[in-house]
């Protein structure tokens, strides 16, 4: 069993620093399939909302290979997506989740934003009642260069948000991330706009782990866990959360003063 090399808290968001990021995506897969594995015994199946990205390639791999866990019995759903980009886009997110998760452990339902629906309010609103007819037992998460959760970038994240699922217009960092780590050729091939789920939602789930290596994220962790609990970093919010981790590698934690 691989063990994080520190363990603190940020008012109620717990932290953990592995010395790499292969240690801490097979630590956490280890965590998520015990945690999947309880649910199931207590209930016949459990919710699970994935991200997509590169955070949580080695994750997703290390808790598919470690098995143990009854994939029958688990609806899965993701975060967000392209609007109007289809399916198998090589970009689309529908399409990593197939080839990464859905085609390598069968779950009993995978329930996918059409990101080229014809009525994308209208999507919104048939993914909202997907996911509001059961509680969010996991969610897995990353976190984007100017902080986002999903696609709620800076401009427009809300803590109280009324919305479960909404239509949004992605910011200039964020799309050029996309661009750096390889999902489009140019910034101008990226989708100006996208569908993600909000972070109310996000944050009712039962259990929430965010996975954030690399140095390219360190920026983005100090202001996170050292600033004000604001949408100008979205993912602060999770510092309110009791339920959730936050896992690091040292070159992401690179840059905290609050190390312990």
């Amino acid at each position: 069993m691989i063990a994080a090399t520190k363990f603190f808290s940020v008012d109620d968001l717990k932290v953990q620093i592995y010395n790499s990021e292969a240690e801490m995506a097979q630590d956490v897969a280890e965590i998520a399939r015990k945690y999947l594995q309880d649910v199931l015994e207590l209930q016949d199946t459990a919710a699970v909302l994935l991200a997509t990205g590169n955070s949580q390639l080695k994750f997703l791999d290390a808790l598919i290979a470690l098995g143990g866990v009854d994939w029958s019995r688990i609806i899965l759903f993701h975060l967000d997506e392209y609007l109007g980009i289809t399916a198998d886009h090589a970009a689309s997110f529908r399409r990593y989740m197939r080839e990464r998760v859905e085609k390598r452990v069968f779950p009993q339902q995978f329930h996918y934003i059409e990101g080229d629906a014809l009525q994308p309010v209208a999507e919104c609103d048939r993914y909202t009642k997907l996911l509001q007819a059961q509680p969010i037992d996991l969610c897995c998460l990353g976190v984007g260069e100017n902080g986002h959760l999903a696609f709620n970038d800076p401009a427009v994240a809300d803590f109280q948000d009324p919305y479960s699922v909404k239509l949004v217009k992605l910011d200039a960092v964020n799309r050029q991330q996309q661009v750096n780590t390889g999902h489009f050729p140019n910034l101008n091939s990226v989708p100006q706009y996208a569908f993600t789920v909000t972070l109310p939602l996000i944050c009712s789930a039962k259990k929430i782990l965010c996975l954030a290596p690399e140095k390219r994220k360190a920026q983005v962790v100090k202001e996170m866990l050292e600033g004000s609990i604001s949408t100008e970093s979205p993912a602060s919010i999770l510092r309110k959360q009791s339920q959730a981790t936050l896992f690091l590698d040292i070159n992401s934690a690179s840059l905290l003063s609050l190390k312990c």
